[in-house]
């Protein structure tokens, strides 16, 4: 896989979007790399935590404007059709994302746009440098977003101001993303990288079963009665009841101790 690069240590699972020369363009390669980065991160019993960050200027331009000005020539028939597919080609990946088995941290920095917003949503903590800018942009190519930004970005900072970000296509300085909730903190350019792997490595010695079935329920939370959701909840605190870190919690809770959990 040359647009992501991956690597895993200390149960963290590192992804790079690695297209510096196109700001980390989404095209269909580095959407393909990313699917099989995830098939990885599914399959492996030993990672705890996904750690997603980019190279070059910044963090993603959105999808790939030169890809999409080469077909700007074909017929109106022939350009929805493939730009159909193009789109759904994307959810399997969206899918996966919403569904690991692991906590994901993001790092972002200059640029996230289009896409690149859509992508840390799926995200559960955001570390966003302070260079950094949000714009979902796609209202100045005269399209909709896609990747999932419609369905996460009202839940996350409610209808009006999603419109406003929608329909403005506006930049969002870090600082104010953190307020409005599409980041979780904003740190100096130069301590991005320790900041977000010092969080990473936090949530890779934690519980990770509790995180997965954690994640699981907050995710599905706007989707369900409150009816059913107390039967989920009931259903996982079980669950994690049976694991060998729910007994190291509770033992190192009254042994006035620093659990140590082994994600098992």
């Amino acid at each position: 896989m040359k647009n992501v690069l991956t690597k895993q240590e200390d149960g963290i699972y590192e992804i790079v979007l690695n297209r510096p020369e196109s700001l980390n363009a989404l095209n269909a390669e580095m959407r393909d790399d990313l699917l099989k980065a995830l098939d990885e991160v599914s399959s492996s019993t030993t990672v705890r935590c996904v750690l997603l960050r980019a190279t070059g200027a910044g963090f993603m331009a959105g999808g790939d404007v030169k890809f999409f000005h080469q077909k700007v020539s074909l017929g109106p028939d022939e350009r929805r059709e493939l730009f159909k597919q193009f789109v759904e080609g994307i959810h399997p990946f969206v899918a996966r994302m919403t569904n690991l088995p692991v906590p994901v941290v993001a790092a972002v920095h200059g640029a996230v746009a289009g896409f690149g917003v859509s992508l840390t949503m799926l995200c559960d903590f955001v570390v966003a440098s302070d260079d950094s800018f949000f714009t979902l942009a796609y209202i100045h190519l005269g399209t909709t977003p896609d990747g999932s930004s419609t369905y996460f970005l009202p839940r996350l900072v409610g209808l009006r101001r999603a419109k406003e970000i929608a329909l403005l296509g506006g930049r969002i300085p870090g600082a104010e993303a953190v307020a409005l909730g599409l980041a979780n903190k904003v740190v100096p350019r130069a301590e991005l990288e320790k900041e977000a792997a010092t969080l990473a490595g936090r949530l890779a010695s934690g519980p990770t079963q509790a995180y997965a079935r954690t994640r699981a329920l907050l995710n599905s939370a706007f989707d369900r009665g409150l009816e059913e959701q107390l039967e989920a909840e009931a259903v996982n605190f079980s669950e994690c009841s049976a694991t060998d870190d729910f007994a190291e919690g509770v033992r190192s809770f009254v042994e006035r101790r620093k659990p140590v959990f082994r994600g098992r």
